[in-house]
């Protein structure tokens, strides 16, 4: 699948990711509370060109375990003010997962639900999945937030999950199904 590009939102534009985004996406990439949760490092401006010449290649889903990788646009700042990612973990249990990074300026605004929101959608109905997951760190309580804004519910958390960042670490999943998702439309 790959789809009709940029995709349109109320206020966005998610498309692949572009050389020219390259100042945009270290402007958030970078951050230490937008690194604090994130299980990629990105020190410095080459790490986050490697990171973004890997996103610029995912733009499509046409087998199990791809990602489509889009940066979100909003036209009114004129610049990319996030990514969303679209996971296929597989095609015989039509499984996916979302994911999402936003620079905190933005936060408050409704973009990240909305752009979450649109992957959902691609998910759902174009992918034609069954059920889509999101995690994040119980920690990163603006990411868990909008999983429940969008309608997803809590399935797990795991106590010691991993060691991210030199410490251990719980992980919270959510979850929704396309019941679900239909209910909500």
């Amino acid at each position: 699948m790959r789809p009709d590009y940029p995709l349109k939102t109320d206020r966005l534009l998610l498309r692949p990711f572009e050389e020219r985004d390259l100042d945009d996406f270290f402007d958030y990439r970078v951050r230490p509370d937008v690194q604090r949760y994130l299980f990629t490092e990105v020190p410095d401006r080459a790490a986050c060109q490697e990171l973004l010449a890997r996103r610029m290649t995912e733009d499509e889903l046409t087998e199990e375990g791809q990602r489509l990788a889009l940066a979100v646009y909003w036209p009114r700042a004129r610049r990319v003010v996030g990514d969303v990612v679209l996971k296929w973990l597989s095609e015989t249990d039509r499984q996916g997962e979302i994911g999402y990074g936003f620079n905190p300026e933005f936060q408050g605004k409704g973009l990240a639900t909305e752009a979450a929101g649109a992957m959902l959608k691609l998910g759902f109905e174009r992918l034609g999945l069954h059920r889509i997951i999101a995690q994040c760190d119980p920690r990163n309580e603006p990411s868990w937030r909008l999983m429940e804004r969008l309608g997803m519910r809590r399935e797990a958390h795991f106590r010691d999950f991993g060691i991210l960042k030199g410490e251990w670490g719980d992980l919270y999943v959510y979850a929704m199904l396309a019941e679900e998702y239909r209910t909500l439309k």
